[in-house]
């Protein structure tokens, strides 16, 4: 079977979409994978290609800011959904033609607007959220291959938080049995699973490390109008405040005991507002685009918070409970030599190496969008792929919904 993940992340910047075959299959180029514990799982995924598509800037304008809850249309995000399974379908299709494949299923995991990982009253009830838009059966419908979609609430009803759902993936590419390894992936969130040595999917733990590239892609717009910090250039060229990144440092999210989860409810707008009452804002009469004079500190200061924070999870939470030696590191965040250089000081401090993923055959900007595609090749096989440890869950539960054509 030929399965499309397809992905857009919290920093809102487009579309991944990734095609694999997992199938019980041997070869050169195959990724190995190990089944959990007691299951029948497939043993290995044929990696075939990735394609990359940038949302419209009206289009990402309007997913922004249909995550302001606040002020958010009901009418728009009604549109947007069925816009983004529009969008969606156009990205896979076009990266059937670009690969030359014709898939026979879809894992599609949404625009994520909102996400309350930890159960809160509402009318008289109490009970976790989360939303992920883009219209799974519009999708079929224009493609003509079934889609699983909505991965997130099944976890949710069993009792988790609905995330992170990428250690399924992660355990099964990374386990070794003589190395403890961390897998991080660097989106607009930072997020890390720990895989001790010869572990169970039982022994697997995950969470929410904090802020990744959404800070720094939000300062990087307002100061410079600039999407993100190509390169890490801006950063690079700009002095870190240890004073301010001291006091953001002790945010109450980083002392959180894992499983947690974090989004734009908590480093989104009303952080990045923080961050730049810390320095000094550019003067009501610059050109569009231009920075304050502090600019280039305030986006290496974000930088290193993304940076530290990490360590700070690894440090507290990971490594008081075994030994780990090695970490993997994927997503957008890889593309920024800047933050991946502070992290590898930050690393090297704990005794840890750092590796991206594409050293173990899965391109780092593709990972989750891989993810998804081995997510939704479970579901359509009505097996689970939650990890009750990575995300609190009471149980194993099979994730998503199903569209047909």
């Amino acid at each position: 079977m030929i399965v499309a993940g397809v992905m857009s992340g919290t920093s809102a910047d487009g579309i991944d979409v990734s095609i694999e075959s997992p199938q019980h299959k041997t070869g050169k180029g195959n990724v190995r994978y190990s089944p959990p514990v007691g299951q029948e799982y497939p043993t290995h995924i044929d990696f075939l290609g990735h394609a990359q598509f940038s949302y419209p800037a009206n289009v990402r304008r309007m997913v922004l800011a249909s995550m302001n809850s606040a002020k958010a249309s009901v009418a728009d995000l009604a549109r947007l959904n069925f816009l983004l399974g529009e969008l969606y379908a156009d990205a896979v299709l076009a990266g059937q033609k670009k690969l030359r494949l014709r898939c026979d299923l879809i894992g599609c995991h949404g625009q994520t607007l909102y996400h309350q990982g930890t159960a809160a009253r509402f009318l008289g009830r109490q009970f976790a959220v989360t939303w992920q838009t883009g219209e799974g059966a519009a999708v079929a419908a224009r493609t003509g291959i079934p889609v699983i979609s909505d991965f997130r609430p099944a976890d949710m009803a069993a009792g988790g938080k609905g995330a992170p759902l990428v250690p399924y993936l992660d355990y099964l590419l990374y386990r070794d049995a003589r190395v403890g390894r961390i897998a991080l992936n660097i989106g607009g969130i930072a997020n890390l699973t720990a895989i001790p040595a010869n572990a169970s999917i039982r022994e697997v733990f995950a969470f929410d490390t904090g802020p990744g590239n959404m800070v720094m892609d939000a300062l990087a717009e307002q100061l410079f109008g600039q999407s993100y910090d190509k390169g890490g250039e801006i950063a690079a060229s700009g002095r870190v405040d240890e004073d301010v990144l001291g006091r953001f440092i002790r945010h109450g999210f980083f002392r959180e005991k894992p499983p947690k989860t974090a989004g734009r409810e908590e480093f989104g707008r009303e952080c990045v507002r923080k961050f730049l009452h810390e320095f000094t804002h550019p003067s009501k009469g610059a050109k569009a685009g231009a920075a304050s004079a502090r600019g280039h500190d305030a986006i290496a200061t974000a930088t290193a918070l993304t940076a530290r924070s990490i360590q700070y999870a690894i440090r507290r939470f990971v490594l008081p409970k075994a030994n780990f030696s090695e970490i993997i590191v994927s997503g957008g965040g890889t593309r920024n030599p800047t933050l991946m250089a502070w992290l590898a000081n930050e690393m090297r401090e704990l005794g840890i190496t750092l590796h991206l993923s594409d050293e173990f055959g899965i391109p780092s900007e593709a990972k989750e969008a891989v993810a998804f595609a081995v997510l939704g090749f479970e579901t359509w096989n009505r097996r689970p792929s939650n990890v009750p440890t990575a995300t609190g869950a009471k149980r194993a539960a099979v994730l998503g919904k199903v569209s047909y054509p």
